[in-house]
């Protein structure tokens, strides 16, 4: 069998850069998928629009042409999978890689396909996989939805939006002017500051004259067929009619698979142990690229400033074969 000098594990934005990297240094490598390419991003809200602007969302500094001042969804997902076609990448796509392990210095990989051997491995497999559950009865139900695609289904209904990120507020929004009564759910004291500065006014205006009705302080603690229990932040239980529930509690990474890779999570966020100078984990030859290396923390990564993982990968192997 084939000994592949690098296996990346997802084709997003940051493995696509990986192996463009590896590419350029003649370096035998593959990105192995388990769907589309950048396939988070093909799953983000129809109408989503990115906080950072074109240019620093490039790679390989190839132009991000959009006539917006701020992307889209759909003008990441061309780019992207533009720039795939474009370079030729070798990419297996719709297939799982369920086990890395490594054996006599090299590592074996075993997929929904079939068994790879490579001599390293580079995991940039993002945070989008696994919501962040509440953990609560009821949240098992039809009317619970951890991902939030578009408004059009909740016309006329009662929706409740867990959250006060990025995506509650579009959520909130959009349902919201498609005609949803809309009630927000609010674990802070406030409107998360990293909300999109051209989009925060907005829905605080919204709140603020009634539009959207908004609990600060407080927890879902139920969810029912035909209605949420919620406690207020002086723990008093309230239950409201409902709908749907959108529960935008953000995303975690696969930590069962990172720890069965052998890479070592440590403290309450799960940080990863990797070298952040080579990207490096605790597994020789084995690294990490993106999101993925925040743990819990998936705010501290993304792509404007995950770029240059793929940089600091591809000199960590070379300096290893020089």
């Amino acid at each position: 069998m084939e000994i592949l000098d690098i296996l990346i594990i997802g084709a997003g934005p940051i493995g696509l850069n990986c192996a463009i990297e590896a590419q350029k240094n003649n370096l035998n490598y593959l990105i192995i998928e388990k769907g589309t390419i950048v396939n988070s991003l093909y799953h983000y809200p129809l109408y989503m629009r990115f906080f950072s602007t074109a240019e620093k969302l490039e790679i390989d500094n190839v132009p991000f042409i959009s006539t917006a001042p701020k992307p889209g969804r759909q003008d990441a997902l061309e780019y992207y999978q533009g720039i795939a076609r474009q370079k030729n990448l070798n990419i297996h796509l719709y297939e799982k890689v369920l086990k890395v392990s490594k054996e006599n210095g090299i590592f074996q990989i075993g997929t929904t396909k079939g068994n790879y051997l490579a001599k390293n491995v580079v995991i940039a497999t993002g945070f989008y996989d696994i919501p962040n559950l509440m953990n609560i009865p009821g949240e098992n139900l039809p009317k619970v939805k951890h991902y939030y695609t578009e408004p059009y289904p909740y016309a006329r209904q009662k929706v409740v939006v867990v959250g006060s990120s990025n995506s509650a507020v579009d959520a909130a929004l959009e349902t919201y002017r498609k005609g949803a009564e809309v009630t927000m759910i609010i674990r802070h004291s406030e409107i998360s500051k990293s909300v999109k500065y051209w989009v925060k006014p907005d829905i605080e205006n919204r709140i603020a004259e009634g539009s959207i009705k908004a609990h600060f302080n407080a927890e879902i603690i139920e969810i029912k067929e035909n209605s949420v229990v919620f406690k207020d932040e002086n723990q008093q239980a309230h239950e409201i009619e409902n709908d749907f529930v959108l529960a935008m509690t953000g995303y975690l990474p696969d930590f069962d698979f990172l720890r069965n890779s052998g890479i070592e999570l440590n403290g309450d966020y799960l940080n990863p142990q990797y070298n952040f100078e080579t990207m490096e984990t605790n597994v020789p030859d084995l690294y990490l690229a993106g999101v993925v290396c925040g743990g819990k923390d998936t705010h501290l990564w993304f792509i404007e400033n995950s770029r240059v993982h793929a940089n600091m990968i591809i000199n960590s192997i070379l300096s290893k074969i020089s």
